[in-house]
């Protein structure tokens, strides 16, 4: 891959390599931000606070590697203390899939593979992202609120990089799926576990430790690349 990187220079193509036989994937694991859907939650929640500028350095830190995950996460929610809980909703109404989402989740299932969407972020997102690209099930983090305002808390333990590989395990044992007909896909530092571990981890327009140390990845398509990669022809792919 190295040499393919280096033919292509600075050209928007990506490349994955991939042995010929059992390209096809029988389970899913995806990441939320900046992965499925196009921003960070989080940072966009604390724009109702004022705070996003400030919560959104702490979290490019965190997902390049440069903080622990579980205690960023932490520093972040209890800056949110106070904040009215309709601020989720409006948070909601922003946010956008990212390109190929729906049509990547619609096909893998098509061929009877596990979908699941796995997130360091929050189970009011994740749930409603779930339903409308369709996911089999989803996991996330609890915010915590006392019915009027966000109290500064999310719920412990929290979900963040070994409980995302532990789903992968989780999951493909349950589906009885071999760990090399698992695809993981993500972008930030709290994905790198499930995605060494997967038998396609695919980084998405990750953060830089991510892209560097990930065996595949994805730069310039969008999330139908993964269905590309696993031997799907255009004419494959459903429409969600």
């Amino acid at each position: 891959m190295a040499a393919v990187r280096a033919a292509l220079g600075k050209k928007p193509i990506d490349a994955i390599a991939v042995k010929a036989r059992g390209r096809r994937k029988g389970l899913l694991i995806a990441d939320m931000d900046s992965t499925i859907i196009t921003g960070e939650t989080l940072d966009e929640l604390a724009g109702f606070a004022g705070l996003k500028e400030k919560i959104s350095a702490i979290t490019a830190r965190a997902m390049n590697g440069e903080l622990e995950f579980e205690a960023a996460l932490r520093e972040r929610v209890a800056m949110l203390k106070g904040l009215d809980i309709g601020a989720l909703q409006k948070t909601w109404e922003r946010i956008k899939l990212t390109p190929g989402a729906r049509e990547l989740v619609a096909t893998m299932r098509a061929h009877n593979a596990l979908t699941a969407l796995v997130s360091g972020g929050f189970t009011f997102f994740t749930g409603r992202v779930a339903a409308l690209v369709g996911f089999d099930v989803h996991r996330s983090n609890t915010l915590l609120d006392d019915g009027q305002k966000l109290t500064g808390k999310v719920a412990e333990p929290i979900l963040g990089r070994d409980a995302k590989l532990a789903m992968l395990r989780e999951l493909a044992a349950q589906r009885a799926v071999k760990m090399a007909a698992t695809l993981a896909v993500g972008d930030g530092a709290n994905d790198l576990a499930m995605l060494r571990e997967a038998g396609l981890g695919v980084a998405f327009r990750a953060k830089p430790v991510v892209a560097a140390e990930a065996r595949a990845r994805v730069d310039h398509a969008d999330l139908r690349a993964l269905l590309f990669a696993q031997g799907f022809r255009s004419g494959d792919i459903r429409a969600a």
